[in-house]
């Protein structure tokens, strides 16, 4: 792991890329990239790389994370989501998405390799199955 952070919180941290520090994440298909910013901020927003090497094989199902918001930047391939009021969003290489706390969604498919940005407040975001919405 090489991630350098001074003794104190809310202090400079950079996260190197020649040495990740991979974390435990929600879900086991994915790698999950730390980059030093929950420690950074007493745990008060997490920022991590998720990354794919096989695309998603079945849909995450209709879940809500318990957390003021989430933002994902998606730095490498797709992710095809699914919305309340059966809107459906493919957000590709280059897009972004900001998807407030308790929002239904059910991501459906990946890209066979993809890689995004993550960053939520505050770090600890839970994750609840729930029905589909109408």
């Amino acid at each position: 792991m090489s991630i350098d952070v001074m003794d104190k919180a809310n202090e400079v941290v950079i996260a190197r890329a020649d040495n990740p520090e991979l974390v435990k994440g929600r879900r086991e298909f994915f790698s999950y990239r730390e980059l030093g910013v929950t420690k950074a901020t007493e745990g008060k927003m997490r920022a991590q790389v998720t990354i794919a090497t096989q695309g998603l094989s079945e849909e995450t199902g209709w879940h809500v994370h318990l957390c003021e918001g989430q933002f994902v930047y998606i730095l490498e391939g797709w992710v095809d989501l699914e919305f309340a009021g059966n809107r459906k969003e493919r957000i590709v290489a280059g897009d972004s998405i900001f998807i407030p706390g308790d929002t239904p969604h059910n991501e459906t498919a990946t890209s066979e390799e993809f890689q995004i940005l993550e960053v939520s407040i505050p770090a600890d975001m839970g994750t609840e199955p729930c029905a589909k919405p109408d």
